[in-house]
């Protein structure tokens, strides 16, 4: 990005948290309307219910989400048929970004994915610590693996291991489901198969009953950041980007990302609070 294209969207930006002070309306006015495009993993793991009703108040507001999965939801703002983007996959966030169509990338949380499988383990995979290897050893099984298959961030993640791990996968033991994080976990549980996938869904389902376990954690490389990106008016006129800004600014700030923090399944936290706000005043 050259210089004078950062100062241009910085001034930009500047402005739009100018006036997030006087998006809040009368009550008595019609609610504004926000189009949150998002992932599944923030609407599948209860987050979204638990946090934008504070948003909704605050800024009298509805909010509309689109849960989809990151490469939708990226293509949603690159049309301009959202307002803001609640997404986890940074490369492409980035490069979201770098085209014009997004004004800045905020971080906002993170959690982390998980390889979870039937609890007899076929494959063997069971408390190894290098997903990579996993993979590689599920394939060698034969083993059956869904995959997400719906160009989400998980998606991407699952692509990027198999391809550290050298393999194309295909042939029967191979299930592209085309489905949502849910879905897959309940595809998965069906079939006593493997699949990838974020924390925060894996839990929100186990807690519902679902009979797959963890089989592979901790790997650096399963790591899951999230962040928002409010859209570019300048490329997209027609979205609300007061209100777009507002929510990037209310998703990174201190209370929300303390609410984020407070929301758990059981006693397990399903994501950190990562946003600057945050971090500057935990260090």
């Amino acid at each position: 990005m050259s210089f004078s294209r950062f100062v241009s969207r910085f001034l930009l930006v500047a402005c739009l948290l100018l006036t997030t002070g006087v998006v809040l309306q009368a009550q008595d006015a019609e609610p504004q309307r926000l189009i949150l495009a998002t992932t599944t993993s923030t609407q599948d793991s209860g987050l979204l219910d638990y946090i934008l009703p504070d948003f909704e108040a605050t800024y009298h507001a509805t909010v509309d989400v689109i849960a989809v999965g990151t490469g939708q939801a990226l293509a949603l703002g690159e049309s301009g048929d959202a307002d803001v983007l609640l997404v986890h996959a940074r490369a492409r966030e980035d490069a979201f970004v770098e085209s014009g169509n997004g004004l800045i990338r905020y971080d906002v949380m993170y959690n982390d994915f998980v390889l979870v499988g039937p609890a007899d383990d076929p494959a063997g995979v069971k408390g190894m610590t290098n997903a990579t290897e996993a993979f590689a050893q599920i394939a060698a099984s034969g083993a059956t693996f869904v995959s997400r298959g719906d160009d989400s961030g998980t998606h991407t993640k699952e692509k990027a291991i198999w391809e550290a791990a050298g393999i194309t996968p295909e042939g029967d033991w191979y299930v592209s489901a085309g489905q949502g994080m849910g879905a897959v976990l309940t595809m998965s549980d069906e079939l006593t198969a493997y699949t990838l996938s974020d924390r925060a869904t894996y839990a929100t389902r186990a807690a519902d009953g679902l009979a797959l376990v963890i089989e592979v954690e901790g790997d650096p490389i399963l790591f899951n950041p999230y962040g928002v990106i409010p859209v570019n008016p300048a490329a997209h006129p027609n979205i609300d980007a007061e209100l777009g800004q507002a929510f990037a600014h209310w998703i990174t700030s201190l209370d929300t990302q303390a609410l984020i923090a407070s929301y758990t399944i059981g006693d397990q936290a399903l994501f950190v609070p990562d946003s600057v706000p945050w971090r500057v005043a935990h260090r």
